[in-house]
């Protein structure tokens, strides 16, 4: 029994030590990139390279938000980001409340068709995208980002919250039906309430995929007024130049409110990916 224990212990401690090293491994890339995002541009390309920047210097950054005009990308991607999670937890907790707890003929096929589409690839839609969004005068706007995105992360919330649902009592609803509420009311004041944490997994995926985009967002907006984080990265420079102290320092800008949201809900995006996934 002793044995058996010490060598738990030894594979517990062997699997730490490995997953700090696979932390390490990837976060290097992450770390390498805010220290190149501090130094000046003779000192980017140096060989060997330094570890720390020096000089240190926030020119980069003064690049970026000056010339580059960075702030005004920054708007445009928390307009569309917001936009489109916003509307992917209003229609995906309609649908997966239904999917999940009504009665409802097809419900398999129904979710057979959400997983396909979750799966389809952007590029194969582009070019009728962009068909339709220049039809409808949309080109050079946000709502031509905010439909797409909507559309293309609903699936995935859809299958997030209805498992989440089938986790929460019946009870509940049977209580508010007694008291008189309607399906709305349950929908929106009881059970929605209660799938806050599967509500943080939709939002933080769907938040992050929209944020990070760049197909549909170089091919619907590509002018100054409305590009995106990643257009206005992928578009910095020249023929001939390549800024990338800039580029780093627009980089390390745009990672932070991804990372500062999965720090600050980790816990319910955690407690909403492993309650989800005791139904399905």
């Amino acid at each position: 029994m002793k044995k058996s224990r010490s060598k738990i212990r030894r594979w517990l401690t062997a699997s730490n030590v490995f997953a700090v090293m696979i932390a390490i491994i990837a976060l290097l890339p992450l770390l390498w990139m805010v220290d190149t995002s501090f130094k000046p541009p003779l000192a980017v390309g140096q060989f060997p390279p330094s570890l720390f920047p020096h000089p240190f210097t926030m020119a980069n950054y003064d690049s970026a938000f000056g010339p580059n005009n960075f702030q005004r990308f920054i708007l445009n991607s928390a307009v569309v980001s917001l936009a489109s999670t916003l509307c992917v937890l209003l229609f995906g907790s309609m649908a997966g409340y239904s999917l999940g707890r009504l009665p409802m003929r097809g419900r398999i096929g129904i979710l057979v068709v959400l997983l396909m589409i979750s799966v389809f690839p952007e590029i194969a839609v582009i070019s009728p995208l962009y068909l339709l969004m220049r039809d409808l005068g949309w080109l050079d706007s946000y709502q031509a980002l905010i439909v797409p995105y909507t559309a293309f992360n609903l699936p995935f919330a859809i299958w997030i919250l209805r498992n989440y649902f089938l986790t929460i009592p019946k009870e509940m609803e049977e209580v508010g039906r007694i008291d008189g509420a309607s399906g709305w009311r349950i929908l929106f004041q009881i059970i929605m309430p209660q799938a806050a944490p599967g509500l943080f997994v939709a939002g933080t995926f769907t938040f992050t995929a929209c944020w990070t985009e760049l197909l549909m967002a170089i091919s619907f907006d590509s002018s100054m007024s409305f590009r995106t984080i990643p257009v206005g990265i992928a578009l910095f420079g020249s023929q001939f130049t390549v800024p990338y102290g800039t580029l780093f320092a627009a980089s390390t800008v745009a990672i932070l409110p991804v990372a500062i949201l999965v720090l600050v809900f980790r816990r319910s995006v955690v407690s909403g990916l492993t309650q989800g996934a005791v139904k399905g």
